[in-house]
Parts: C-alpha cells; sequence; structure tokens
C-alpha cells in the first residue's frame, strides 16, 4: 500500500481520498474545523446558508454518476428540473434560456432579433476566437446588448474577448440558428442545457454530501501546510513520511509550499499572474416563487444573480419564509451590500453574508499550457494537483469528482 497525502479536504480531495483509501494508507490534511470546502454550508437562523454558490448534482459522466450513487441513496435526495428566469432591468421575468423565449419579449427587440438569425444565417464558417465573439456569433447583437454581455460583465469583471472559449467548455448553450428559431415558435421548453435537472439532499444541502464523503477517511483538521520536505523521492511533514502527495488547494501557494524542495523558479511569476475573482454570497429572505436561479443582468446594481436554495428542499427553511443567496463578485461592503439590496427584484431581507477570496478561477489563452506543463513536473515527485484552484479550472462538483476519478485511473 502506498502511502498518501492529500492536502484540502474539500470536494475534490474528498473524492480522491474515497477513490484511493481502499488499496492505500490515506491522511487528509485540512486548514478548516470541518470538510467542504467551496461546498460547505452553514444554518442561519435555521436557514441553510450556502457559504459559496449553491452547489446541486448533476453530470453526464456514467462513471460519475455511477460512483456516486455507491456513496448515497437516491432516497436521500430529490431529483429537481431547474426552472431559472432572467429578470430584465424594468424587472420582465423571461423564462430562461432567453433564446427560447425571445417571442415573449417586445416587438422592437423581436423585429431586431429576427434581423440578427437572419444575418447570422447567411455567414459562413464561423470561427468565434473568444468568448466575446461566440456570444455574437451565436445569438446575434440583440441579445448580447440586452442580456449576455452585461450578465457575463458582472459576473468576469472582465473584456469578454480575453476569455478562452476552451475554458467554459461544457458550460455554454450550443443551439442552433434552427433551434433557436423552432424553439421560438413552437415555444419549446429546452431540458438539453447543462443542469437542466439536478439532483438535492434533502437536509444539510451540499454540506451532507461533504459530511458522507468524510466518513472512514483519517482527516487532521485545523492543519495548514505551510512547507514540505522532499528527499529520497519521499515526502517530509507533519512528523510522517508519505510515498505520494496530492495537493487540492489553491496552485498559489506552490512556490512557498515546496520552496528549495522542487525548482519552480521559471514557473513562479506566472503562478502569481493567475486570475480569479472572489464572491460575496448574501443569504436573504426573499419574497416567494417556484424559482430556482434568478440571473439579473441589470447595470442597477452589481449582483448577477440570486440562487432560491430555499426552493431546493424545504428543510433549508424556517418559519414558513423562503431564503436564497444573492451573489456579487468580488467583496462588497455593508453598506455597498445594503444599497443594492434595495434594487433587486423580491425584496430580499438580510441575514448574513460572506465573502470567499478564490471562487472563479479566469483562464488566459496561456492558462491550460502552463498547468500542464507544471503537472508534468511535479508527477516526477510523486505530487499531483487536484481540484478547482489546483488545476485553476472552472470545475462544479460534478466535473471535480470526474478530475478525481481521472487522477485515480492514471496513478493507481
Amino acid at each position: 500500500m502506498s502511502k498518501i497525502a492529500i492536502i484540502g479536504g474539500g470536494i475534490s480531495g474528498l473524492s480522491i481520498a474515497q477513490l484511493l483509501k481502499d488499496k492505500n494508507d490515506i491522511t487528509v490534511y485540512e486548514s478548516d474545523s470541518r470538510p467542504g470546502g467551496l461546498i460547505k454550508c452553514e444554518r442561519i437562523n435555521g436557514n441553510l446558508f450556502h457559504r459559496t454558490g449553491g452547489h446541486v448534482f448533476n453530470t453526464k459522466r456514467q462513471d460519475v454518476l455511477n460512483w456516486f450513487w455507491e456513496h448515497f441513496s437516491k432516497e436521500e435526495f430529490t431529483k429537481i428540473e431547474r426552472n431559472s428566469v432572467i429578470s430584465l432591468p424594468d424587472r420582465e421575468i423571461i423564462p430562461y434560456p432567453i433564446e427560447n423565449h425571445v417571442y415573449m419579449l417586445n416587438d422592437i427587440i423581436l423585429q431586431s432579433f429576427i434581423d440578427d438569425m437572419l444575418s447570422l444565417y447567411h455567414k459562413k464558417d464561423i470561427n468565434p476566437a473568444n468568448f466575446d465573439e461566440f456570444l455574437r456569433d451565436k445569438f446575434g447583437n440583440t441579445l448580447y446588448n440586452l442580456y449576455f454581455h452585461p450578465y457575463n460583465y458582472k459576473i468576469w469583471r472582465k473584456d469578454l474577448t480575453k476569455v478562452p472559449l476552451s475554458w467554459l467548455e461544457g458550460k455554454l448553450p450550443m443551439p442552433s440558428i434552427e433551434e433557436i428559431m423552432y424553439n421560438n415558435i413552437k415555444h419549446v421548453e429546452e431540458k438539453k442545457f447543462v443542469h437542466s435537472s439536478f439532483f438535492y439532499p434533502q437536509n444539510g444541502g451540499s454540506q451532507f454530501i461533504a459530511d458522507r464523503l468524510a466518513k472512514n477517511i483519517d482527516i487532521k483538521f485545523n492543519s495548514k501546510i505551510e512547507h514540505l520536505d522532499f528527499k529520497y523521492q519521499k515526502w517530509y511533514f507533519e512528523n510522517d513520511i508519505y510515498d505520494k502527495v496530492i495537493f487540492c488547494g489553491n496552485i498559489k501557494q506552490l512556490p512557498t509550499l515546496l520552496e528549495d524542495q522542487i525548482d519552480l523558479s521559471s514557473y513562479k511569476s506566472k503562478i502569481h499572474e493567475l486570475d480569479y475573482h472572489g464572491t460575496t454570497a448574501v443569504f436573504c429572505e426573499i419574497d416567494k416563487n417556484d424559482y430556482s436561479w434568478i440571473y439579473m443582468p441589470d447595470k442597477e446594481h452589481l449582483s448577477h444573480r440570486i440562487i432560491c436554495t430555499g426552493n431546493f428542499s424545504k428543510l433549508n427553511n424556517s418559519d414558513n419564509k423562503l431564503t436564497a443567496s444573492i451573489e456579487f463578485t468580488d467583496k462588497i461592503s455593508k453598506t455597498d451590500i445594503a444599497k443594492n439590496l434595495k434594487k433587486i427584484p423580491f425584496t430580499p431581507k438580510y441575514l448574513t453574508d460572506h465573502y470567499e477570496k478564490y471562487t472563479y478561477p479566469i483562464q488566459n489563452q496561456k492558462t491550460r499550457e502552463l498547468i500542464t506543463l507544471l503537472k508534468d513536473k511535479l508527477k516526477k515527485s510523486n505530487f499531483y494537483l487536484l481540484g478547482r484552484f489546483a488545476e485553476w479550472e472552472y470545475y462544479n462538483m460534478d466535473a471535480a469528482i470526474g478530475a478525481a476519478i481521472d487522477l485515480n485511473n492514471s496513478i493507481k
């Protein structure tokens, strides 16, 4: 049996620990007092608060699905049909995705949209080079200006021409012009987009998932690893010796963590320059509704979406009220939170908030090449990278589990 240390007890660290534990001696080091990483939840006045986002489970990978249900019972979950909407600047509510529901907008927008579709239909060999071009070439300037650009700029706070398409692969709608027009004419409810349905724990939210995956794993909590020693092809730290290390933390920690052990001098500045955003999740009571996600392109306030986690499970709410997380990019002060809540639909009433410095990794055209070279270098010393900020990938929960399965297959 190999002795393996896993640094980080989020979904990636817990998944790879479960995958490896039967044939290896596994120890997980977690800096916090409980597992979960970005999927941690807590109770506020009896209401369940997802501290970062609103994590649900859904996957198109059969191996991920099979593995997940080996650890959970379907009776512990509810399958939910996603009911997402877009709240436009005049607070008009349009079902998501917007490109399927343009017939609900006013005649001026509708005519402009039709003109866009006809123009795009006659273009040949469209090959967008970046996220901005993709949005224009796929949906036309009318929807780009009304929704796609203001909404995505709120999230990424970045020139969308600098965002590579490869980074968002699998997360973007890819309908043809024919499909968009047909769906509008026939009023088709699209169910093929990512997370059109999902599984959600009946009690405890994503913290329930983290707590279950932490079972039967040797986890050392409150253990912040600041330096590793490497000699004779072994890793030494915390008064122990390991054959392999799987790092599920933040890649920006590596130059300090591995200082004088592995030469990262040629990577140090590039790692430092990796771009990212944090989020402020503001937990609120809101007006009762039937929605799951509410997307908000309105420039009058800074928030980009409301995640109605209270609609995912009745046990997420207390006192027959509905709770939700309102998400802002990066840190926002209590004063600015109060000002913005007054401008946001569904009458949000503040309960608490949580700022997470690292939430969204942002790639450029060279990021994946950098990570691949770094992985190749590190694995020669039995050191592996896994997870959203270790690999600098925009992983959802299922993608993180899938990456853990792939790593397990490659090193076992």
